[in-house]
């Protein structure tokens, strides 16, 4: 589990017209929600959150949120939910899960698949279907990522949920059944290409 500093600020006004301000003078607006927690609405720097996730990306991370102005305080969270603009793609709000420890918490972490099919070997394709799996588990149990062997792969051959092996203390969230990856012959990509043409 990758752990992260990132200094924020609190708003004390919400709404579109202040987003669109903070925006406009480089910040993101976010929130803050969890158990036993007043949603706590702040903002932070655009160029120092984007550095940081273009950072960690494929990584499970746990920010501390530093909270800079007035009376400093910290807390922990992950990254529960982002928007981004529909045209620039740039981060507009970041919704952001308090964690507690000793108390379960629910998030996304990475799949790393490893090994070459040897479906691949054959003129197969591979499909990935899902990057990531949903995971519980205690702040402290948080794999940086999921590890995958794919190597047994044949044409025709497809990796689902339930074949997957958590790791010690955590719970995988997702369908059993849904598929994670799949080895396709090579006519059956072309036939779906023409298909949907």
């Amino acid at each position: 589990m990758r752990q992260v500093t990132l200094k924020v600020e609190r708003r004390e006004k919400t709404g579109k017209e202040t987003a669109k301000k903070l925006r406009k003078k480089g910040y993101i607006p976010a929130i803050l929600y969890g158990k036993d927690l007043e949603s706590l609405p702040f903002a932070v720097l655009y160029s120092e959150f984007e550095k940081l996730y273009n950072r960690y990306k494929g990584e499970a991370i746990v920010y501390t949120l530093e909270f800079t102005d007035g009376e400093t305080f910290k807390r922990q969270a992950v990254l529960k939910e982002f928007q981004r603009h529909p045209v620039t793609d740039r981060f507009i709000h970041l919704d952001f899960q308090a964690i507690e420890e000793g108390e379960t918490i629910e998030l996304e972490v990475p799949i790393e698949f490893v090994g070459k099919p040897v479906g691949l070997t054959k003129g197969g394709i591979l499909e990935i279907m899902i990057h990531e799996l949903t995971v519980e588990c205690l702040p402290k149990d948080i794999p940086d990522k999921i590890v995958v062997d794919i190597s047994h792969l044949d044409i025709g051959d497809s990796l689902h949920v339930k074949d997957i092996k958590a790791p010690l203390n955590v719970k995988i969230k997702d369908h059993p059944e849904e598929t994670v990856v799949t080895v396709v012959a090579e006519e059956e990509e072309e036939t779906a290409e023409s298909t949907s043409s």
